[in-house]
């Protein structure tokens, strides 16, 4: 009996042990199942993220693109194009759209088979079409879409097109400016607004500061992924000097005081800080200006001795009736209350000029200031391409004498020496002659004059070296040199403002 037990036993643990074996195999396959599903999740997962990611960057890219090229000192700058954008200082439409295109070898209108829709959306239904019936829709390929880039061997960013316009506040959908309750179609402006925070930097739909532009990018990766992105940007602004008269003068207590010494047989030279060139009713600020820190106030002998070297008579005339800005009776010289105090030391100065020569778009000869200074002519400036739509940031890094030159010159002139002007030149922007402070002439032909402001200050010694305080700037011009000297142009200034960059404000993602 017991050796029948013992067999029907091991028979039975025998069936006991074929099942746990089946469960262990049902059980490793569930998992080995488990773990093929899940490897190929996870697959599909890196893809989609890595679609996203590209797709992404790739509409990123091209607003970087094209921020960069709206600087004009970027090789590529959108302001070589000629019709493409308005001029430094003048304002984007609403209705004027600009396409920068990057199709791939394959897309015949890139436009058309990406049309953009979101443009619509913000503007009103129809919009794009009346852009284009009217002739506002400009186009011009991207870097990767032109030589030598297009002849690499790898493709670049797989964007299809960026699109720049201006913004007003009923496209925004937002009111930008609390002094109001509008949401209107004016142009959006970032800078300061007293009418909206005397205290900071806001955006503004009141024509102050610059104008804010929208950069929309379109990415379509070869598997069909697309993103559209969005940036608000507006030029970053380099802090200069305020300009409050047509020319502006450092000078200071003890025996430093600024020098003017207008041509004296010339009755027609003037110095106007009536507004020029702008519409509407401009502001009028000082004819010649100056600052510096006189110890108690006492800046009258420094402003007698400015009146002092301007004629009184010419061939019958008063030339100093000539001299007309926000004080009457002509001449209008004041000392600068106003000016700030942040603005006053050599130190100070110095800093806007670096500022600048960082940013600039042309500095001659390259590289830093070395003394003694040497001299420029007027033929370094020929080539640069100035324009009235083309104003550039020139530092000349030494001194400059534009004698003869018989061009005119577009923006920001900074001189750290000598400038030694020529009346046969036009000169639209602003002047600054900081360092030796010292304007000068050798020539005396011709009628043309200076459009904007010039500001000179002696910030420098001969050997270089800062001086402890501010130093009395010079302009002194001969007897018979003609020209109709310099005149107050807001408008001017504003073009001339040089950038460091345009700013992002805002950063979207729109969704398809």
């Amino acid at each position: 009996m017991n050796g029948r037990t013992a067999i029907r036993t091991n028979r039975l643990e025998k069936g006991i042990a074929l099942l746990i074996s089946i469960f262990v195999l049902l059980l490793i396959s569930v998992v080995a199942i488990a773990l093929i599903l899940s490897s190929g999740t996870e697959t599909a997962l890196a893809g989609n993220y890595r679609s996203s990611t590209g797709v992404y960057y790739a509409a990123l890219a091209g607003l970087e693109e094209a921020r960069g090229r709206l600087l004009s000192k970027d090789p590529n700058s959108f302001q070589k194009i000629a019709g493409f954008l308005p001029s430094p200082g003048t304002q984007l439409n609403i209705g004027e759209v600009r396409y920068v295109l990057n199709p791939s070898p394959t897309d015949v209108n890139v436009l058309t088979t990406y049309p953009d829709t979101e443009y619509d959306t913000e503007f009103g239904a129809g919009a794009l079409t009346v852009a284009y019936a009217a002739g506002t829709v400009v186009t011009t390929p991207s870097v990767w879409n032109k030589s030598p880039l297009n002849a690499l061997p790898v493709s670049g960013p797989l964007y299809k097109w960026v699109r720049i316009n201006g913004v007003s506040e009923r496209s925004l959908n937002l009111d930008t400016c609390t002094y109001d309750t509008l949401v209107d179609p004016a142009l959006v402006y970032y800078g300061a607004v007293p009418l909206c925070n005397p205290l900071s930097l806001s955006l503004n739909d009141q024509g102050i500061g610059a104008q804010v532009l929208e950069l929309t990018a379109l990415a379509v990766l070869p598997n069909g992924s697309q993103k559209m992105v969005q940036y608000l940007a507006a030029p970053t602004q380099i802090t200069l000097p305020p300009f409050l008269a047509a020319l502006t003068l450092s000078g200071s207590h003890g025996g430093s005081d600024p020098v003017f010494q207008a041509p004296a047989n010339n009755p027609l030279y003037a110095v106007s800080g009536d507004g020029q060139d702008c519409s509407g009713n401009p502001a009028t600020f000082a004819a010649i200006g100056f600052f510096g820190n006189y110890t108690g106030g006492n800046y009258n002998p420094a402003r007698t001795g400015l009146i002092g070297g301007i004629p009184t008579n010419v061939s019958g005339t008063n030339p100093q009736l000539n001299y007309t800005g926000q004080n009457s009776p002509a001449p209008d010289v004041e000392y600068l209350s106003g000016y700030p105090g942040n603005m006053q030391t050599p130190s100070q100065l110095d800093a806007v000029v670096n500022a600048i020569v960082a940013n600039a778009d042309v500095i001659i000869p390259a590289g830093p200031a070395t003394y003694p200074l040497s001299t420029v002519t007027g033929s370094a400036l020929t080539p640069l391409g100035m324009s009235a739509s083309n104003p550039l940031t020139v530092v000349v890094n030494g001194n400059l004498n534009i004698s003869n030159w018989s061009n005119d010159g577009y923006g920001l002139l900074v001189v750290t020496g000598t400038f030694t002007y020529d009346p046969d030149t036009n000169w639209y922007g602003i002047i600054l002659v900081i360092g030796q402070g010292a304007v000068n002439n050798v020539e005396h032909g011709q009628n043309k004059q200076i459009n904007g402001a010039m500001l000179v200050a002696k910030t420098r010694d001969a050997s270089g070296n800062l001086l402890p305080g501010i130093g009395g700037a010079s302009v002194s011009f001969d007897a018979p040199m003609q020209g109709k000297g310099i005149r107050y142009s807001s408008c001017w200034i504003q073009k001339a403002q040089p950038t460091s960059g345009y700013k992002i404000l805002s950063f979207h993602e729109i969704s398809q």
